[in-house]
């Protein structure tokens, strides 16, 4: 079976931790250790999320006077390439003859999609009232509320197509595992010559992974975060964690765009296009939740 796999920012950085390299290598052995249970026995697409390293990365960029800022699209390829070669080399200490591949994507994006001018994607870390108000000033950027905190707020457009997808489906039939679109991938546009320029966003990760997973013809897609699953009533005694559930059945409840919305949105267009499963839950249950023990489970049939 063909598996996408989507790690939640928790799989490499969690809340309040320091974003240094020792501490997301430590987290990166623990998830490719559960990903390569999985890999022992099926095909992988690997895809991750970004957002406490590429808002780390610009704020680096921003302090350095002497050139301008780089933008967001290269540093978003910065971070593909830097957490695919954690992850690659922590795979392969589980994984020892097998190939394990990184591909910096290119993911197409709408020039006139209406998430480019409305920045609504927290990045970074968080801030403290006075750091927000500096970042407004001396770097120019939007900042506002993520829950209840405060971060950085960049654009973000819907993916529309996965640049290399016949490249990744080459080499996964090839048997190799790919890590492809960390991040959401690599906002870009069609140029008149036919060509692609970057643009200044972060594309939303799982949004991303079930456009992936579409695109790769996967048969399930797994949507792993800090959660065991979807719930409904959330904060209240009725509160309940969903298992097994139908489209529709989903679609009948509200989720905040913030967390779990943009999640069950990428199930549902993966199972309304094809897929078999789609699937969200904790990352430690990964391997259970392929097999229909844990997890929220999305299927058609």
């Amino acid at each position: 079976m063909r598996v996408v796999l989507a790690l939640g920012g928790n799989a490499i950085l969690r809340r309040g931790e320091s974003p240094s390299a020792e501490i997301q290598r430590e987290n990166l052995a623990k998830a490719a250790e559960l990903v390569a249970q999985i890999a022992r026995q099926h095909e992988v697409v690997l895809t991750h999320g970004n957002g406490p390293q590429i808002g780390l990365l610009a704020l680096q960029s921003a302090s350095y006077r002497e050139v301008p800022a780089y933008p967001l699209d290269i540093l978003g390829a910065q971070t593909e390439g830097m957490l695919g070669y954690m992850l690659e080399q922590e795979l392969l200490r589980y994984l020892h003859f097998q190939d394990v591949a990184t591909l910096v994507t290119q993911v197409i994006v709408s020039a006139t999609d209406p998430g480019l001018s409305d920045p609504t994607k927290p990045i970074g870390a968080v801030l403290t009232p006075e750091e927000a108000e500096r970042a407004q000033e001396v770097h120019g950027w939007t900042v506002g509320p993520d829950g209840s905190h405060i971060r950085r707020l960049v654009p973000s457009p819907r993916p529309m197509r996965i640049v290399p997808a016949r490249t990744i489906r080459r080499l996964v039939e090839a048997g190799t595992i790919v890590i492809s679109g960390g991040g959401g991938g690599i906002p870009v546009v069609r140029t008149a010559d036919g060509g692609f320029r970057g643009l200044e966003a972060v594309i939303d990760k799982d949004m991303t992974a079930g456009l992936l997973a579409r695109e790769v013809r996967a048969h399930a897609l797994l949507l792993l975060t800090d959660v065991d699953g979807v719930q409904i009533g959330f904060g209240t005694p009725d509160a309940r964690t969903l298992g097994e559930v139908r489209p529709e059945e989903l679609e009948a409840h509200e989720f905040p765009e913030g967390s779990m919305g943009p999640k069950v949105k990428a199930a549902l267009e993966f199972v309304r296009g094809g897929g078999r499963m789609a699937a969200i839950g904790a990352l430690e249950e990964a391997p259970a939740i392929l097999e229909g023990r844990a997890g929220t489970r999305i299927v058609t049939e």
